[in-house]
């Protein structure tokens, strides 16, 4: 019961977006409107954390953080103060200015991409045409993040671990471009809006449903997520690429993870389950509301697979992505295409 008390104030949080958005459009500060989903998202994160820990814990009939605060609600808080206040360790044959740089780098991209996903419509901060080339292109870069944090940190471990999580990050993503432009075939836009007013009458779920697995399953790896988390197999390489970060950088490299699964849960409710148009049970919810409640049911969907599936090794990745992901998603690319060419 009080996972599911938890899991409505995570999603209520992200209610803090629209009135941000409004307050800051309202008195026409323009700046401070481009820094609004900066709170709701260090929020959101912190809350994620918590949720994650707490049905991790009930799956497997245990505890969880429940010392902290009333039934633990308070551990991200705790966790947040431990680390911002430990020592910032540098190694000293590192290349300093890098070393700061990449985890900097890759939590502003992670911020970027949250400036062009609508909530509902009209609330988002930047509503571009091409939108979808601008996500493609700022996600693109945080792999250049990761290779100069495993690089600078003058470490074998490290650059090790970079190594593997860009070929990881370079392989799924090829895969996820090519699901992706079924989808725009089908829209004829790269707009995120027109996607889901296209989708007012029937979710592309119901035709592009095994391109939805796909996707899926290629954001896991994208996301670093159990079974295909091997940048950060601890067992292996002692936490891969951000291993000789501490404290506030580690922090940055953390929240930028946990802001992408948040996006890519966001990305899969506008390409197939219809953005903020409602279910048939709740309608009478407002757009906002349905975006939540869809994300929710995604985030779930990575908490439980967290829990069930074991860790796959590295080479096993990287042959399904290139000789199963690959080969699939161009066959259903092809497939849709005549498929859409035929019905006009």
């Amino acid at each position: 019961m009080f996972i599911f008390y938890l899991y409505i104030i995570f999603f209520v949080f992200l209610l803090l977006f629209p009135f941000f958005y409004n307050f800051f459009v309202f008195f026409n500060l323009s700046f401070l409107k481009v820094l609004s989903p900066i709170l709701p998202i260090l929020l959101l994160v912190a809350l994620f954390t918590l949720l994650e820990r707490k049905l991790l814990a009930a799956i497997q009939r245990r505890r969880g953080p429940n010392v902290v605060g009333l039934f633990g609600y308070l551990q991200p808080i705790a966790d947040a103060i431990k680390l911002i206040l430990k020592e910032t360790v540098v190694p000293g044959l590192s290349n300093l200015i890098l070393f700061i740089l990449a985890p900097v780098s890759i939590f502003t991209f992670s911020l970027l991409n949250w400036s062009i996903l609508p909530l509902d419509y009209g609330i988002v901060l930047s509503d571009i045409n091409l939108g979808l080339i601008f996500l493609f292109s700022v996600s693109s870069l945080g792999v250049y993040s990761i290779i100069i944090s495993g690089w600078s940190s003058n470490s074998k471990y490290a650059f090790l671990g970079a190594l593997r999580s860009a070929a990881q990050f370079i392989s799924y993503e090829v895969s996820i471009g090519i699901i992706i432009m079924v989808n725009l075939m089908a829209v004829g836009s790269f707009n995120f809006t027109e996607i889901v007013l296209f989708q007012k009458d029937c979710w592309l779920i119901v035709p592009f449903f095994f391109t939805f697995i796909l996707f899926f399953m290629a954001s896991l790896a994208e996301t670093n997520r159990i079974p295909w988390d091997l940048p950060e197999a601890e067992s292996e390489l002692v936490s891969g690429y951000n291993v000789e970060y501490a404290a506030t950088t580690f922090v940055l490299f953390f929240l930028a993870e946990y802001s992408n699964i948040l996006i890519m849960s966001t990305l899969m409710v506008i390409f197939f389950f219809g953005g903020w148009y409602s279910f048939l049970l709740f309608f009478f919810i407002s757009g906002w509301m349905n975006m939540i409640l869809k994300i929710s049911f995604i985030v779930f969907l990575f908490i439980l697979i967290r829990a069930t599936l074991p860790r796959y090794r590295y080479d096993q990745l990287m042959n399904i992505g290139w000789k199963v992901f690959l080969p699939l998603s161009l066959v259903f690319l092809l497939f849709y295409s005549f498929f859409i060419f035929f019905l006009n």
